[in-house]
């Protein structure tokens, strides 16, 4: 009897090893969670036609996905002939625009969204403003966390910012205008952490 069952005991060793080098454990409950998902949330499966086909000048605008803030490309007409100044503030009011557009079909399937309304506007410097001072029609202080984020991470990643990468924002009054930079921490978290301001004074 006991020589009988030695082939059996032998192939049960066998599966066993075999189990094993392929990492598979014999005691796992085997599960079935069905078909992969098609499109990974806050990415799109292949770049947007549809964003790329108008002519101007190539940007990037960041839009909310899920908790954070996600770059997505766009593009800015700017006239030709515009000068420096007037050219940072078309471009800046392109941005804005853009930020305020309904994300794109595939944008939307992905789970992109953003938080900057219709109508916002801007205007260069006033006397007295620092010469890069970007004014918006609504005062930055009266923004949502979320929308203010888009704006300076916009803007500090485009031809409307400093050289250093910041932003000189203030609203449509006197009050004078603060530095804004766009931080690893405002990009994960927008709604916890607004973008840091210092204010600066002089033209």
């Amino acid at each position: 009897m006991t020589v009988r069952r030695l082939p059996a005991l032998g192939g049960l060793l066998v599966l066993a090893v075999l189990l094993t080098g392929c990492g598979i454990r014999a005691t796992e409950v085997p599960t079935d969670y069905g078909p992969a998902p098609s499109r990974v949330r806050c990415s799109l499966a292949e770049p947007d036609v549809s964003t790329q086909a108008a002519p101007g000048l190539p940007a990037q605008v960041f839009l909310l996905c899920g908790s954070s803030l996600v770059a997505v490309d766009r593009t800015v007409r700017v006239p030709d002939g515009a000068s420096d100044s007037g050219r940072r503030v078309l471009v800046a009011q392109g941005l804005l625009d853009e930020l305020a557009a309904q994300p794109s079909a595939a944008e939307k399937e992905a789970g992109y969204t953003s938080d900057v309304r219709r109508g916002l506007t801007v205007t260069g410097p006033h006397s007295g403003d620092p010469e890069d001072t970007l004014r918006l029609s609504t005062d930055p202080d009266d923004l949502t966390s979320y929308a203010l984020a888009q704006v300076v991470c916009t803007f500090s990643d485009s031809a409307a910012a400093e050289g250093d990468g910041s932003v000189i924002l203030a609203g449509p009054t006197d009050r004078s205008a603060r530095r804004y930079s766009c931080t690893d921490e405002v990009r994960a978290r927008p709604g916890s952490n607004e973008p840091p301001a210092d204010e600066v004074t002089g033209g």
